[in-house]
């Protein structure tokens, strides 16, 4: 399958780019994957040590993959301990 693939991409140089930004395109999808399973804490992947890992997240962490003028090192707890 491979040799068809490269023999294709010898006669028609102009699908190159589109091999790229696929692949490109696959690769980010899957990092995002990955990063949402360990990083969100919406997520539990250890049930009996740790079953709601929402209310162990202190106050100044940051989960968001990305945020606009906010900075979480000067945020004050605001919510009770349970």
């Amino acid at each position: 399958m491979l040799g068809t693939v490269a023999k294709q991409l010898r006669n028609h140089p102009a699908l190159i780019p589109l091999f790229i930004f696929i692949g490109g395109g696959a690769t980010m999808s899957m990092l995002y994957l990955g990063r949402l399973a360990l990083k969100n804490p919406d997520v539990s992947w250890d049930r009996k040590n740790n079953p709601e890992p929402w209310n162990k997240m202190e106050a100044n962490q940051q989960y968001k993959l990305f945020t606009i003028n906010m900075d979480y090192s000067k945020m004050k707890k605001d919510r009770p301990d349970f």
